[in-house]
């Protein structure tokens, strides 16, 4: 296990900037997660932590030794590609010697450690079959012993479970989460999927445009987003535009339309959010934080919001509702506990609690 520091990394295509001014300090033993659109960085920032591609500008260290300009031969990675990148003319168990061969590993030290890394992923009897022979989710799971039998101080996995159907990416991101815990291996893991970054990560670096937006664990993204981009791209949100209308303490009202002010704190908002009246201001509430409005309601602090349902959906886990709140677009879900089905045309009042806003700048 080793750190990974990244010192102003940048990374130009000519005249187009891949990569632009990261800083960032891996634990030893994490599971970071770069997480962001097509197109974001991401991947750029893994390859050259690979040694793939060299910085134009910066400093890449492992371990507090500094690798930026050394071959990815020299680094002792290991890597997990997009596509696999299986030999296919070889057998599974080929595959995952191969990079032991190429170290010039004794014959007998390659097969203990390829019969050790075929029990860890759950591949044992598979040895002897080739690669053709395989489901998708065999060959994502050969690949990862592959990188994991060389040992290696770093493991980098490049959207690993984009190829495969959802039931099997959800059981496979398990397997994985749950070896690198066995492991202990320090993993960089590349994916547009949030829900994967949430629910594999200890940490999260949120990308747009080759900068980085936000770095936090899962908790802290989704709870405390410190822009418009990573509020509406991390799960779903109701994201609004206002002007703060009044303040009184920690409250802050917030006119969002003619007949909504919405109620939120000071205390829960951006660190760069500018409170003063007369200011604009988004406003960011998750659907999951809205409550049907009930007598209860009228002791806590908190906006009664009146809405048109436009969509009703139910999905068997929740009940959504895609609504109309006087011309503003509102998202709201419950969970599946007996919720009573509201339908298409229904008039609802739901109720917003004030400590569910976030203010963003």
């Amino acid at each position: 296990m080793i750190d990974v520091t990244l010192e102003r990394i940048s990374k130009q295509f000519g005249n187009v900037s891949g990569v632009n001014d990261v800083n960032v300090e891996i634990r030893s033993g994490e599971f970071f997660t770069l997480l962001g659109p097509s197109g974001c960085g991401k991947t750029t920032t893994l390859r050259m932590i690979a040694g793939f591609y060299y910085p134009s500008a910066g400093r890449i260290l492992f371990g507090g030794q500094d690798v930026t300009n050394l071959p990815p031969n020299k680094r002792n990675t290991g890597m997990v590609f997009q596509n696999y990148a299986l030999f296919p003319h070889m057998t599974v168990f080929e595959n995952i010697a191969f990079g032991l061969q190429t170290r010039k590993q004794p014959k007998a030290v390659i097969q203990e450690k390829v019969e050790r890394a075929l029990a860890q992923v759950h591949l044992t009897t598979y040895g002897s079959r080739r690669i053709d022979q395989l489901s998708g989710g065999q060959q994502q799971r050969v690949a990862l012993a592959r990188a994991l039998v060389i040992q290696p101080d770093l493991l980098l996995l490049d959207e690993p479970l984009s190829n495969l159907d959802a039931k099997l990416r959800e059981e496979t991101r398990l397997e994985i989460k749950k070896l690198q815990l066995e492991l202990g291996v320090t993993t960089l893991y590349v994916t547009h999927d949030q829900a994967e970054a949430m629910s594999m990560s200890d940490r999260i670096m949120v990308m747009q445009g080759g900068v980085v937006q936000q770095i936090g664990t899962p908790q802290e993204i989704y709870n405390q987003p410190v822009n418009r981009f990573v509020s509406s791209f991390i799960g779903e949100t109701n994201l609004w535009e206002g002007i703060i209308e009044r303040m009184e303490g920690d409250d802050v009202y917030v006119r969002v339309s003619p007949t909504i002010l919405l109620h939120a704190s000071a205390s829960h908002t951006s660190p760069t959010c500018n409170l003063r009246v007369g200011v604009p201001i988004a406003v960011s509430f998750r659907p999951e934080s809205i409550k049907e409005a009930e007598a209860q309601h009228t002791d806590r602090a908190g906006s009664f919001i009146t809405s048109l349902i436009k969509v009703s959906e139910f999905t068997g886990v929740s009940v959504q509702y895609i609504t109309d709140a006087d011309g503003l677009l509102l998202k709201a879900m419950f969970v599946n506990l007996g919720h009573q089905l509201r339908e298409r045309g229904e008039q609802v009042t739901f109720f917003i609690p004030k400590e569910s806003v976030y203010l963003i700048e």
